[in-house]
């Protein structure tokens, strides 16, 4: 297998246990901090089909797709203008749009009451858009949690097993993203998205297959980093960093802004709201607190609340 500076690795091949595929797996985890995966149980075409529905509905109209405007609720579910996320503080607001949804709890579930399961909102346009997202989120997030375990059997940090059981109510978030062209006015401190790393623990990126994405060296500078629809480029968070000890690393990363329109659509798994996510032998760190504390640094809505 020939070794680059972010590998590529055949989701099968790795559930079936190979040990190249593995040896590649535990060397990104802990080094670079991000791989490639292909050979997913997930096909091209839903992936190229969610991409459409979101490109269908950042193509409305300001006023269509302010009815499901986050900035109008306390959470984090719906639509994202430009400037709602600002995720490096020395930087201006990102100028991307987004959309954001997630788990669906019963209304009548307790649970439901917290910002993190806070209920989703769906826009009326356009059609099927509800449902292409839903199936999408379901078939991403089961085999999320397939890979985690296997990346955590590669890297030994842990027991699958005990992971696998901290994610039968997860928080985690699917996004699409929009980034337009670059702006003419856009300066140093302007952004697509800006360097930040992510918040939870693994992140399960589709794009267009369109150069933008870029990733940090651990001894400086940027590698650029795509993968065409049906490969997935694959990255951890700070909470999966925490929760295993450093052992395993959230590399930052940002999207300067590409000279053409890109979409990418993130899912970032997280775990069950009260999963302790510290370190063994260390104080309780709730999945929550750690998520709720990011979100409030991160949405301006939610910081300005």
């Amino acid at each position: 297998m020939t070794k680059s500076i972010i590998p590529q690795i055949d989701a099968a091949a790795l559930f079936a246990g190979d040990c190249d595929m593995r040896a590649a797996t535990a060397e990104a985890a802990a080094g670079v901090g991000f791989l490639t995966v292909k050979n997913t149980p997930i096909s091209a075409q839903a992936v190229e089909d969610v991409m459409a529905a979101y490109r269908a509905f950042f193509s409305l109209p300001a006023d269509m797709k302010a009815s499901c405007d986050m900035a109008k609720t306390g959470a984090n579910r719906g639509w994202g203008a430009a400037g709602a996320e600002q995720v490096d503080p020395d930087a201006n607001p990102d100028y991307k749009q987004f959309f954001d949804c997630g788990l669906e709890l019963p209304p009548n579930d307790p649970l439901s009451e917290l910002p993190c399961y806070a209920p989703n909102r769906w826009p009326q346009a356009p059609a099927g858009f509800e449902a292409v997202l839903k199936d999408y989120y379901r078939q991403t997030t089961a085999f999320a949690l397939d890979l985690l375990c296997a990346i955590v059997e590669a890297t030994e940090v842990g027991d699958p097993a005990y992971f696998r059981d901290k994610f039968n109510r997860p928080m985690a978030l699917l996004r699409g993203n929009y980034y337009p062209e670059r702006p003419d006015w856009a300066g140093e401190k302007d952004f697509g998205i800006a360097t930040h790393t992510d918040y939870g623990c693994l992140t399960l990126l589709a794009t267009d297959g369109s150069p933008g994405l870029e990733v940090r060296k651990r001894g400086g500078g940027w590698i650029p980093l795509s993968a065409p629809p049906g490969e997935f480029v694959i990255n951890f968070g700070e909470m999966l960093e925490m929760w295993t000890g450093g052992q395993i690393k959230a590399t930052p990363h940002r999207v300067l802004g590409p000279d053409h329109e890109r979409i990418s659509v993130p899912l970032f798994f997280n775990p069950n709201h009260d999963a302790n996510v510290a370190p063994e032998g260390e104080p309780p760190i709730r999945a929550v607190d750690h998520l709720s504390k990011r979100f409030d640094e991160t949405y301006v809505h939610l910081a300005k609340a």
